[in-house]
């Protein structure tokens, strides 16, 4: 009998089945990274030791959810770029249109890694601390001020030269977290 310990992770079966979801229901599928030297991603687009990346069928190409890495293919501002990330590295998974999703706890080298930016805007690091100790994962509802917007995105999808615009400095509410029991 295999216990809890020898048992394999429960995150990629998890992001597999919410992408699924998104995608069943017309949604559009985003996973929050945090970034460290084992990710491949477009570094321009990382702010603050994160990144959300759309991975929607139309965004993608040659997407593979797999047991130890999401990898697919996608153009940033035009330009085609391999990404690579690692399950363990992914902290979020939720519909953009919605909010709905699941929050894993962030990796244990990055909450003890000195130097490590801190995030302080967007929906990772409340979606983070609300992760349990335990490292069970949570079911969550991003609640925004505003409609969730393409611009705090690093969106694939953007093949039309025209690099994803930063978030506006000033105005709009900061997104909060809702539990949902």
């Amino acid at each position: 009998m295999i216990n809890a310990l020898e048992s394999s992770s429960t995150r990629p079966y998890l992001i597999r089945a919410l992408y699924e979801w998104c995608t069943d229901n017309g949604f559009t599928p985003y996973v929050a990274v945090q970034v460290d030297d084992t990710v491949q991603v477009p570094r321009e687009y990382v702010k603050n030791g994160e990144i959300v990346l759309n991975i929607s069928f139309d965004a993608t190409s040659s997407l593979k959810l797999g047991n130890d890495f999401i990898a697919f293919k996608a153009r940033f501002a035009g330009t085609a770029r391999e990404i690579n990330v690692p399950i363990g590295r992914v902290i979020a998974i939720y519909a953009r249109e919605n909010g709905q999703g699941m929050a894993f706890p962030a990796p244990a080298s990055a909450a003890s890694a000195p130097g490590q930016p801190a995030s302080v805007d967007g929906p990772a690091p409340a979606l983070r601390d609300a992760s349990r100790p335990d490292g069970d994962p949570k079911i969550m509802h991003l609640v925004t001020g505003d409609e969730l917007t393409d611009e705090s995105v690093a969106d694939a999808s953007a093949g039309d030269g025209e690099p994803p615009r930063p978030p506006p400095a000033t105005g709009g509410a900061k997104p909060s977290l809702k539990r949902i029991k």
